[in-house]
Formats: structure tokens, C-alpha cells, sequence
């Protein structure tokens, strides 16, 4: 499935890797995209906005 569109991608030459997520109770999964749709693919914004605040916070202590 590509994570862009949510279509699959019938075409294994035309997947591309975009993300590997952890898994809570697992190894996790690979998150594919198509070719086109790989440089559209943003990163999951939660993910972001808790780096964000730990940077934060490790940049007011020092």
C-alpha cells in the first residue's frame, strides 16, 4: 500500500521505501510508497511534535 495515495502498489519496481515504524509489541513495518509519491510522503506530524518537545526541553536545561 503506498502511504500517499493508501492504492496498492501491484508493481514491485515501482515501490520505494519511504519510513520504517516501530512496533509497540513487534519488529515493526516497512512503509512504502509509489515512485511518484515518494517525495510527497511527510512524516507522521505526532512523531514530530514529541521530538520537538524533547529537543525543547533538552535546549532549556544546557
Amino acid at each position: 500500500m503506498c502511504r500517499y495515495c493508501d492504492e496498492p502498489i501491484p508493481d514491485p519496481d515501482d515501490a520505494v521505501l519511504v519510513a520504517h515504524e516501530g512496533g509497540n509489541s513487534g519488529p515493526g513495518w516497512n512503509v512504502w510508497a509509489h515512485r511518484v509519491h515518494a517525495d510527497l510522503v511527510e512524516p507522521d506530524p505526532a512523531a514530530v511534535r514529541i521530538l520537538a518537545r524533547v529537543l525543547l526541553v533538552q535546549a532549556m536545561r544546557s
